[in-house]
């Protein structure tokens, strides 16, 4: 190889992020089987912290799809029944202890909204709400507000209750356009 290729090899090299496994500009020749051969080594580094945010990444425009409505409707009846599933599964034979509870409503969410999110409905964001409380002689009232199309989005919603605690889920699917 000659001096200008090996430069225009390392140029070429440097811009596209790559660098020589021996050093920048350190070019080897192995000799292979009695003949000399010329060999460039180049590693990638840029799974690297820190090589890969300096670098702009160009944004991705998508084109429109001009679709007014969901091609698939938000399924409330089998989202009723992931609710009534995962509830009765999870706090069947559990006693009301407060930071016991307090974790149960995040894992009992991230379970409901994993199976929800299973069920691959297009364009809708799920919300999943959990409440558990104790059961002492006491009301709670739950209310939620939401701007909406009553057209497309909805909700489904499912009670449980045991001897010492009761829980209310709620999941709401909004289209997203």
């Amino acid at each position: 190889m000659s001096d200008i290729a090996k430069e225009k090899a390392v140029r070429l090299l440097k811009k596209r992020g790559s660098l020589s496994s021996l050093s920048s500009h350190d070019v080897k020749t192995k000799e292979y089987m009695g003949k000399q051969k010329d060999s460039m080594s180049a590693v990638s580094y840029m799974d690297d912290p820190g090589h890969h945010d300096d670098l702009p990444r160009p944004t991705l425009q998508m084109e429109n799809t001009y679709q007014l409505g969901p091609s698939k409707y938000f399924p409330g009846a089998t989202v009723n029944n992931i609710l009534k599933d995962v509830l009765t599964n999870y706090l069947q034979e559990e006693k009301y202890e407060p930071d016991l509870c307090r974790q149960m409503t995040k894992t009992i969410s991230e379970v409901i909204k994993a199976r929800v999110k299973d069920l691959m409905i297009p364009r809708y964001k799920i919300i999943v709400l959990i409440h558990i409380g104790q059961l002492n002689e006491q009301s709670m009232r739950i209310g939620s507000r939401c701007l909406w199309d009553s057209n497309t989005d909805t909700f489904s919603s499912f009670s449980f209750c045991n001897r010492s605690l009761f829980a209310v889920a709620n999941v709401y699917g909004v289209y997203f356009e």
